[in-house]
């Protein structure tokens, strides 16, 4: 199952209820938040009395997805939640059949090198990365692109 504690804080499927609070939080932690309703189907929450304290969610191209909006609560940081929600996403994604993750950074690419993922060049992005609104129109040029090959069981 994909769904796992992280740091005494379950994580779940995000609804349409979420989307407030969500945008609320990428926001704060300056993430595009114009566009991810229209992947809310992927996306994850983590949340406690009510208030949702971390996200992460992907936006699936087939069996390709681009990593996005994982942001934690800033009193919440530091403890063990973006880990989780890491792990959460990347289960999930294998479990729907993704063979490629790739995501842009600019302010996590250590992090996301403990996950796995690998910098690439400018022009060795992923021509579906390079498809997405959050590529052409979000992301700043000095965004750094990571890529993941998942290891997909059927």
């Amino acid at each position: 199952m994909w769904m796992r504690m992280t740091t005494m804080t379950p994580t779940r499927k995000a609804t349409s209820s979420d989307i407030a609070q969500i945008r609320q939080l990428l926001d704060a932690s300056g993430l595009p938040s114009v566009d991810f309703h229209k992947h809310l189907d992927h996306f994850i929450v983590a949340a406690e009395k009510g208030v949702i304290i971390g996200v992460v969610g992907l936006e699936v191209h087939g069996s390709r997805a681009l990593l996005r909006s994982l942001a934690v609560r800033e009193q919440n940081r530091r403890m063990g939640l973006g880990r989780g929600l890491s792990t959460a996403i990347l289960a999930y994604a294998e479990s729907i059949g993704i063979h490629e993750l790739a995501l842009l950074t600019t302010t996590a690419e250590g992090f996301f090198a403990t996950q796995g993922f690998i910098k690439v060049s400018r022009e060795e992005i992923p021509a579906f990365v390079k498809q997405t609104e959050e590529f052409r129109k979000y992301c700043s040029s000095t965004a750094v692109c990571m890529r993941k090959e998942m290891t997909v069981s059927f």
